[in-house]
């Protein structure tokens, strides 16, 4: 019987360029033909088939393209000779697009995403070896049904938990508090652990038009009327610590909610939820009694694609905050 197939799609990123001597600078350059080519050992694992999805930066990716890439990889993964999928993709944004996928994607296969800190112009680069392991993972039945993967230095981590922590060190991508959930060594799959909470959302479309703001120390609410005014669709706030803000911002939250545009609270802590524990002025207690939507366990880039889909199911901020329990 002819062994199942790995697909790799590639969307550009670092592991995808190379140097150019005019600009001065690495630039997408590399097919994923030429990515898949570069790792003979490939061919020792399972059939191959390598799709060219974009070759763009990754700061270049937007939430319409990962969407879209979602929808595509359900299609793919529906396939009986696929055993799983490879996205290679920037660091930039890999986390964002792990998590649109993992939220869209309704297949239970491995889909795994992994990407290069190092380019081909550079000494030793990490793609060839990231790869080689991300087909390992995809083609594992150990991985299917654990949602969205990332595998990168041979660390398996969840797409919910996964951040970028460093910007250029090759070990970059960290789950803060909870770590990976498995690695890979050397032709074997290991998982430690099970991915909890898992979440699915069958929705057709996704509502852009979703805003993100960091707060700090004594800001007020300036950005946040501008985007009232503006009439945009969603507003996600990385507030501090437990879900706390300055008390400057909240007649801003107080306006948007007037108008109807939901305020989804999140914090900048890298670990721990958001949690209505302090009923101060600007605690989390009192935005949420003010009606704003606490986003649980999840960064502010996180939340706003999780916005951006709940608002194309409903407008109802009670339905919308069910989507958000953590």
């Amino acid at each position: 019987m002819t062994k199942a197939k790995v697909v790799v799609i590639s969307t550009g990123g670092t592991i995808a360029m190379r140097y150019d001597p005019v600009k001065q600078g690495i630039v997408p350059a590399v097919t994923g033909a030429e990515l898949v080519e570069a790792v003979p050992p490939l061919k020792d694992i399972c059939p191959i088939e390598v799709m060219e999805y974009s070759n763009i930066p990754s700061p270049h990716m937007t939430p319409k393209i990962m969407f879209t890439l979602a929808k595509r990889v359900d299609d793919i993964l529906a396939q009986e000779d696929v055993a799983g999928v490879v996205i290679t993709h920037g660091t930039d944004t890999l986390e964002e697009t792990a998590y649109m996928l993992d939220l869209v994607i309704t297949s239970n296969k491995p889909v795994c995403l992994t990407a290069a800190m190092r380019s081909s112009a550079e000494i030793s680069p990490d793609g060839p070896k990231n790869i080689l392991d991300a087909v390992k993972t995809a083609y594992s039945k150990d991985a299917a049904g654990k949602g969205v993967l990332i595998v990168l230095n041979e660390e398996i981590h969840t797409a919910r938990d996964v951040t970028k922590t460093h910007s250029a060190n090759i070990k970059t991508f960290a789950s803060p508090f909870w770590g990976p959930i498995g690695y890979v060594d050397n032709d074997q799959v290991i998982f430690k652990r099970l991915p909890l909470g898992v979440q699915k959302l069958n929705i057709n479309d996704l509502v852009e038009d979703v805003h993100l703001i960091k707060l700090a120390s004594g800001v007020d609410d300036t950005i946040i009327k501008l985007l009232v005014e503006k009439g945009v669709k969603g507003i996600v706030l990385e507030g501090l610590g437990r879900g706390n803000i300055p008390p400057g911002v909240i007649p801003g939250i107080k306006l948007a909610i007037a108008k109807n545009i939901p305020v989804v609270l999140t914090t900048r802590v890298h670990g721990g939820r958001v949690l209505d524990v302090y009923g101060y002025e600007g605690g989390g207690k009192h935005l949420k009694e003010l009606g704003v939507i606490l986003a649980g366990e999840i960064s502010g880039q996180k939340a706003r694609l999780k916005l951006m889909l709940a608002l194309a199911q409903t407008n109802d901020p009670k339905e919308i905050a069910e989507i958000f329990v953590d």
